[in-house]
């Protein structure tokens, strides 16, 4: 019997345990923090055997194949013992990839993955498309393989588990961009990261199809060192002989196998430039999958995407206040911020990944009245917006943040979380940084509403 050891007892590291013993494998999970009770529950009820608080390194000697979370990287110390002893270390969507004959759609990038990937996956839905959703987002993929597989899987894939791919094969690939994130990862060297993300691509063939963004500069380096050839689907926001989809007189274009497809921007659910280019790759990787271009359209008029990305939350006094916790590095904040005309409040901070500001100087320079710094260190966003930003103030207190974003902004203001930062100083992760907010607002909306505030 195979003996499968799951570093990490997180989504992908519990799915992955339930899929092993489903398969027959003696399972068992090793995690240096705590388990969650109910994950210890479910493992206790099933036999799975489990460690918290250690990793006991010969029972991870011990395994044929041992699959990690993403968070941990390759050049851990634990990591390069179980490769030296020659054991396969891999990450749960390779480990997945095993047990499934669906064909799948994998999307990457530093901004607009997660968009881009419940894009795909209602395009797909729409027409009748059996197909699930997972990686990156949702589920694990290893614990819906538990209940059963389907015909198309869209995966959001992270450069962290792209690292961990070996034998999986995407039979459609979507790089949207390449900017700088992750550096602390990477030894701050964009090359590295931009060549991991391309390693999506490696065991890919002919028949199969790769569709990027070509106006992308890092992009078009890393693709010197791809080591597959899948057929190419360029597209860009403008028209060119190459690209297979574009923009063009207030339209999306796409070139299909039947003929020239077109849809209004106005008549889509997604706004502002960053969206374009997401619709056109989801559009384009639903055409290679089969989808009807008499589909798309309506599609496009009723996808309502995820939570925590530019999320309209409540109206007060006039004010809007929108969620955008998922922005959590530079480039994700500059979509946000460019996507509105109304005069902004930034709420912005968190932990700093080696964080340019400079780029967004343009984009705050008469529009950003006051930033709200909501970190513990704020010392770099006070350095990079001192003398561009009227006003900048600093908490470590969300409801003190929308109190003043209240009394600050004036009707036909908007007020902005996009943080542009990672969110573990404050919060336990981006949903909660996100909820956090969404729930202070509508606490502040009933105090105003009742006369308290």
């Amino acid at each position: 019997m195979k003996k499968t050891v799951v570093i990490g007892s997180g989504e992908s590291g519990f799915g992955a345990a339930l899929l092993a013993q489903k398969q027959g494998h003696r399972v068992f999970v090793s995690d240096a923090g705590a388990i969650a009770a109910e994950k210890k529950a479910v493992f206790k009820k099933r036999g799975i055997g489990f460690e918290e608080g250690t990793h006991t390194i010969a029972e991870l000697l011990a395994a044929d194949t041992v699959v990690k979370s993403p968070g941990i990287p390759y050049v851990h110390p634990i990591v390069v013992k179980l490769k030296a002893a020659g054991i396969p270390v891999v990450d749960e969507l390779e480990f997945a990839f095993g047990y499934s004959q669906g064909k799948v759609i994998a999307i990457t990038g530093t901004n607009g993955k997660t968009t881009t990937t419940l894009l795909i996956h209602h395009l797909l839905q729409a027409a009748g498309l059996e197909v699930g959703l997972a990686g990156n987002v949702g589920q694990s993929w290893a614990l819906q393989l538990c209940e059963g597989d389907r015909d198309w899987w869209v995966l959001e894939v992270s450069s962290f588990q792209i690292e961990g791919l070996v034998k999986f094969r995407p039979r459609i690939a979507v790089l949207l961009n390449i900017t700088p994130d992750h550096l602390d990862r990477y030894h701050n060297d964009l090359s590295l990261y931009a060549a991991t993300k391309v390693q999506l691509t490696n065991a890919m063939q002919p028949e199969d199809h790769f569709i990027y963004y070509d106006s992308d500069a890092n992009i078009r380096l890393a693709l010197a060192h791809k080591k597959s050839q899948p057929a190419a689907l360029p597209y860009g926001l403008e028209a060119s002989p190459a690209r297979r989809a574009y923009v063009a007189a207030g339209n999306l274009r796409v070139t299909t196998d039947a003929g020239e497809w077109s849809w209004p921007i106005e008549d889509m659910a997604l706004k502002g430039t960053h969206n374009l280019a997401n619709s056109l790759a989801a559009v384009l990787a639903a055409t290679t999958a089969g989808v009807p271009a008499t589909t798309l359209g309506p599609a496009l008029r009723t996808f309502v995407n995820a939570a925590h990305r530019m999320e309209w939350v409540a109206a007060i006094n006039g004010i809007q206040f929108v969620n955008d916790s998922k922005g959590t590095n530079v480039d994700a904040t500059a979509f946000a911020l460019e996507a509105y005309d109304s005069p902004l409040i930034w709420i912005a901070g968190g932990v700093d990944k080696g964080n340019d500001y400079s780029q967004l100087d343009t984009l705050v320079q008469g529009r950003v009245q006051v930033l709200i710094c909501l970190g513990r260190d704020n010392e770099k966003l006070k350095s990079a917006f001192g003398g561009k930003i009227p006003e900048i103030l600093e908490t470590q207190d969300i409801h003190q943040a929308l109190r003043w974003a209240l009394e600050k902004g004036s009707p036909g203001a908007l007020v902005l979380l996009s943080p542009a930062c990672a969110s573990f100083d404050l919060f336990k992760n981006y949903e909660d940084r996100g909820n956090q907010f969404k729930e202070a607002v509508k606490q502040l909306k009933t105090a105003i509403e009742n006369g308290e505030s």
